[in-house]
């Protein structure tokens, strides 16, 4: 897309703007089209693949194939025990729990074999955090190789998934920090694993809460945690991400898109009505910043997208300036002294590889692993790498005594292996 281009669609997304803050329902409409349109193309050809879409595949078809997918995808179903925290401001804070199976005695299941050979794990809890506009359930495949294996803990972000509405946002308009998310993991931490060694797993605004909470609960990753994996993450610097657009389309999206996303965010029933009506379009724009390889599962790709469209419009808009403000460079020093694992997609465009190269960078005995042909959620793309990976920390945390490879389990793509 030609610079002048993106000039025209940035034009485009500040009438949007203009005409959703004016708040009249009609224009808010209008302005709701155009601010998905021009997202959209800024998109760098998605919006071109849904439109060839649309020409060979009926709307009504394309409904009927998403309906099919949600009812023979098995994603996103695992369940556990259910609890609750309290963050410091009241929010409620949903978590379940997935527990170790019975000790079986001399046998041991063929699962927990391929995970980590025949003695069976140590005591620890797996604490499993979800990035922007997700939930656990994001985590779906690395729960379904751990579970029964490891005691294992997933909780949904405040406004996220099955938590409650932060209370500081709806009651006094405060805005969303990141140390607000490190706080609120530290809530889930008391309720859920009150004791016994931890260790974190963080995608994505997952992997900034965890940072986060060692910034300012230093003791606590010091005398408990034993190993920490930072999965398509950032520890700061979020301003200069340019999300794969040529220069002019960059500086349009960070000039107009916090406005926007604010002002949709004070209409959000009838944003969500408009959001629905442009499923189709927001649907390659999700895809095209969710994966990068080409064979990835239909149903893996809608179980994403409606992870995205569960999040509310307002919650989108509230999180969003989180990122800009994050910096927790200084708080990677609290991870220096057991093992960590840093993963990412080389064809993220969220948070690109090199955030992760520069986290590697700052802890020199991580071990640093770049998925080639993935995206931004690179646990559902190649989950066998992802979970592979996962195994082996725990083995180097010593909490397991062998560790072994999870060659091929829960894999949703014919060519991902590991690299």
């Amino acid at each position: 897309m030609s610079e002048s281009s993106a000039e025209a669609v940035a034009d485009v997304v500040a009438s949007a703007a203009a005409a959703s803050a004016a708040g009249a329902a009609g224009s808010l409409r209008r302005a709701t089209g155009l601010a998905g349109a021009a997202i959209g193309v800024l998109a760098a050809g998605a919006a071109a693949g849904v439109a060839i879409e649309r020409m060979t595949v009926g709307r009504g078809m394309r409904r009927k194939a998403r309906l099919a997918l949600d009812s023979a995808g098995p994603y996103g179903t695992l369940r556990g025990t259910p609890g609750k925290a309290y963050a410091d401001d009241g929010t409620e804070l949903y978590y379940e729990v997935d527990d170790v199976e019975p000790d079986p005695g001399p046998g041991v299941s063929p699962r927990r074999r391929r995970l980590f050979g025949r003695k069976a794990p140590a005591p620890v809890t797996v604490v499993f955090c979800h990035g922007y506009c997700l939930s656990q359930d994001s985590w779906h495949f690395q729960r379904a190789a751990l579970r029964g294996v490891v005691r294992t803990v997933h909780w949904d972000q405040r406004s996220h998934g099955r938590s409650g509405r932060g209370v500081a946002q709806t009651r006094d308009g405060a805005p969303v920090t990141i140390d607000q998310l490190g706080r609120d993991l530290k809530a889930v931490i008391d309720a859920a694993v009150p004791t016994g060694p931890i260790v974190l797993v963080g995608h994505s605004m997952g992997g900034m809460t965890m940072m986060a909470l060692a910034a300012q609960f230093p003791e606590l990753i010091r005398d408990r945690v034993v190993a920490t994996a930072f999965v398509g993450t950032s520890s700061g610097r979020m301003g200069e991400v340019n999300f794969g657009l040529p220069v002019a389309g960059v500086n349009a999206v960070r000039r107009i898109l916090p406005g926007v996303l604010k002002a949709l965010g004070q209409q959000a029933e009838l944003v969500e009505k408009g959001r629905r009506a442009t499923a189709d379009l927001f649907a390659g724009v999700i895809k095209r910043y969710s994966f990068a390889s080409r064979d990835v599962d239909p149903a893996v790709e809608r179980f994403a997208e409606r992870m995205i469209e569960a999040t509310p419009i307002d919650v989108v808009a509230q999180f969003y300036p989180a990122f800009t403000d994050h910096d927790k460079t200084e708080a990677l020093a609290c991870f220096r002294d057991f093992p960590v694992l840093v993963l990412a997609g080389v064809q993220d465009l969220v948070t690109p590889s090199e955030h992760s190269e520069a986290i590697a960078d700052l802890l020199p005995d991580a071990e640093l692993v770049l998925v080639p042909d993935a995206g931004h959620l690179v646990m559902l793309e190649h989950p066998e790498v992802v979970t592979d990976r996962l195994a082996d920390l725990l083995t180097r945390a010593g909490a397991v005594p062998a560790g072994a490879t999870v060659s091929g389990y829960g894999s949703t793509s014919s060519t991902a292996q590991p690299r």
